[in-house]
């Protein structure tokens, strides 16, 4: 189904008409535009690539003036926002998926390059999925990266928060593949379902989804359509 490209912007409290306060994330999503209308019968799916945000563009050089610090678009990402009639190129851009709706009479939207996606595409009540890239938390052990109980404090015990032994003995004689050991922890792809939609604000371009979402402060978040 459908979605849109945001920012996650924090988190914050609503009441609703019974009184009940209700923990909510705050994600604004500027209109995405619609940058490629992606062929069915290349992809074998209905889909449409969406932008958000904005890039630099190099600027025309002139005789003696340099082009200025910092990331600039490439002329590969120029060409193809102009296909799509937008000045610069976006700073982020997702492809959804518009045939992915349950139900085999589901009816498939049509949209057209140039189009604007906002936020009344979702209404109150509405469940949706919300896919964030999780805090980086670095090299974690295994009491953090997966939730170990750790050794005796006491009685002598000297390996308070080690993993302890990781393999058998004579057979197999070697770690199981997949063992739960240290390692790198956090900053990957995670998508949290069932979300409900509790208000939306057009002027602002805000939708508030009860409940928490992956990322950090202004991390990019893809807030999807639920059947």
């Amino acid at each position: 189904m459908i979605g849109i490209i945001g920012k996650k912007l924090g988190m914050t409290q609503i009441f609703n008409d019974a009184g009940h306060q209700i923990p909510c994330t705050v994600i604004s999503a500027e209109p995405n535009p619609v940058v490629q209308v992606l062929d069915p019968a290349v992809m074998g799916y209905a889909a449409v690539q969406l932008g958000y945000g904005k890039q630099r563009v190099r600027r025309e050089s002139k005789k003696g003036e340099r082009d200025p610090r910092g990331r600039r678009a490439t002329k590969a990402e120029v060409g193809h926002a102009r296909k799509a009639g937008l000045e610069a190129p976006p700073a982020v851009l997702r492809s959804f998926r518009l045939d992915d709706a349950p139900g085999k009479n589901a009816e498939i939207p049509t949209y057209n390059v140039g189009d604007l996606v906002k936020v009344d595409i979702f209404t109150v009540g509405e469940r949706v999925k919300i896919t964030g890239t999780t805090k980086g938390r670095g090299f974690q052990g295994v009491v953090k990266r997966h939730g170990f109980g750790g050794g005796p404090n006491t009685h002598g015990n000297t390996k308070h928060r080690r993993p302890g032994s990781i393999g058998p003995g004579t057979d197999p004689s070697r770690v199981i593949k997949g063992k739960r050991m240290p390692g790198h922890f956090g900053a990957e792809r995670h998508t949290q379902s069932n979300l409900r939609v509790e208000k939306i604000d057009t002027e602002r371009n805000l939708i508030y989804v009860r409940g928490a979402v992956a990322g950090p402060r202004n991390g990019i978040v893809l807030v999807r359509k639920q059947g």
